[in-house]
């Protein structure tokens, strides 16, 4: 993560050094703004698990689960101009679509005759995510500039199967992107970038799942997005 900070402020200070080589007129780009979005989402799953003991001995297991979901969205906000060109974007986006992943655990007993293992499922849900932003934005010219951006996030997890609800994510995002003034007046604005949320935990109920079984894990969001 370290690595992305480090090339997202080294082009940056790229941008910076090349302003002056074209006309900026940050006018262009100042004033409020609603836009739509369509974005590719990648979450990984780092984690770990410690399951009931057996002869006294608990289990502990790592794992890693990937899923990629599209995802489509909206934005609001306002580009406060800071002289020709320079300003600072700030504003709030909203997507809807979910990242599912699930799993069955195979080591459990429910209900029937002693010995017996019975797979039980178990699936956690992400959606509805919400980020609330700040970026600062260099104008290159009259149509196009290059932002970096900062933002708090926040996403829904609901969990399906005999385990405890997690509490939902909460994390910093970190992008770079461009924005683009078309002829017609429209903006056109490209993004990449990846979100680091909080760990998050949950531990079985009981009834198919011990309740001495805990799960762990730090989810990871990489993202594309093109917005207008």
């Amino acid at each position: 993560m370290n690595k992305i900070k480090k090339m997202l402020c080294a082009a940056c200070t790229l941008a910076m050094a090349n302003i002056g080589l074209a006309q900026a007129d940050s006018s262009n780009f100042a004033g409020p703004y609603l836009g739509i979005s369509v974005s590719g989402y990648g979450m990984q799953l780092s984690g770990e698990s410690m399951t009931s003991p057996t002869a006294g001995v608990y289990e502990h297991d790592t794992v890693t689960l990937g899923q990629v979901a599209p995802v489509q969205g909206f934005e609001a906000g306002y580009a406060l101009p800071l002289g020709d060109a320079m300003l600072v974007d700030v504003g709030v986006a909203h997507f809807s679509g979910a990242a599912k992943m699930d799993f069955t655990n195979d080591q459990v007993v429910s209900g029937n005759e002693v010995g017996q293992l019975t797979p039980s499922p178990v699936s956690f849900t992400v959606d509805d995510l919400v980020s609330i932003y700040i970026a600062p934005t260099l104008v290159l010219s009259d149509t196009s500039s290059v932002y970096i951006k900062v933002a708090l996030s926040e996403a829904d997890v609901t969990v399906t199967g005999d385990l405890s609800a997690p509490a939902n994510l909460s994390g910093t995002t970190w992008a770079m992107g461009t924005r683009t003034v078309l002829s017609s007046g429209i903006f056109l604005r490209t993004e990449a970038g990846y979100t680091d949320y909080n760990a998050i935990g949950a531990a079985g109920k009981g009834t198919n799942i011990s309740a001495d079984n805990t799960y762990t894990a730090e989810p990871t969001v990489a993202f594309g997005t093109v917005s207008r």
